[in-house]
């Protein structure tokens, strides 16, 4: 019953999604123990996804990335879900601020810029390392009743030759991610 769910889902996305000629979609799910949830995004052409082996082994719910996966963060979007804990967005923005400042006290943090036309509110955040390894993370709220928020990152060197590229790349993916409430189906009647 489960995959007719996941089926259902993944046709009703389609759908909302639109066609992308140059890029497959994927999508990755969760919440079955609380809030219920689905995210599904384009998946760009020469990139590979995971959300079960090496997703799981770093404690997300998926990975994209490119080539064979070598465990290091740079060049991989990383989705993380999580139960909504804190009253706002922003308020999760200046948590997640503070700790990479207090962790880098000559680290920046600059505003990320995206928009996001499936009408989810999102804020970015661009941390310049003082390693010179930047993160762009961006942080999103599909709103209170979905009991959830989810952010996508993503680590680049500041002076990866791919840099503006692989940093547009990550902004479609942002831009593109679909939110979907998942809902068990209810359990089957019996009648005689």
């Amino acid at each position: 019953m489960r995959w007719m769910m996941v089926l259902l889902l993944g046709m009703l996305a389609a759908q909302a999604y639109g066609k992308n000629t140059d890029a497959h979609t994927v999508m990755v799910y969760g919440g079955q123990d609380g809030p219920g949830w689905a995210i599904m995004t384009e998946l760009p052409a020469g990139w590979n996804k995971d959300c079960c082996t090496y997703a799981k082994a770093i404690g997300v719910n998926l990975v994209l990335y490119q080539g064979e996966w070598t465990g290091k963060p740079e060049r991989v979007m990383v989705l993380n879900v999580w139960p909504a804990r804190l009253p706002t967005l922003a308020a999760e923005v200046d948590e997640d601020r503070q700790h990479y400042l207090q962790s880098d006290a000559h680290g920046k943090a600059d505003v990320f810029t995206v928009a996001n036309p499936r009408a989810i509110t999102c804020q970015g955040v661009l941390y310049r390392g003082s390693d010179h390894v930047d993160d762009a993370v961006v942080f999103c709220d599909p709103g209170k009743a979905s009991g959830v928020r989810y952010s996508w990152s993503m680590t680049v060197g500041e002076s990866d030759p791919n840099r503006q590229t692989l940093l547009a790349t990550f902004k479609r993916v942002v831009e593109q991610s679909l939110y979907l409430k998942y809902q068990k189906p209810a359990p089957a009647t019996v009648t005689k």
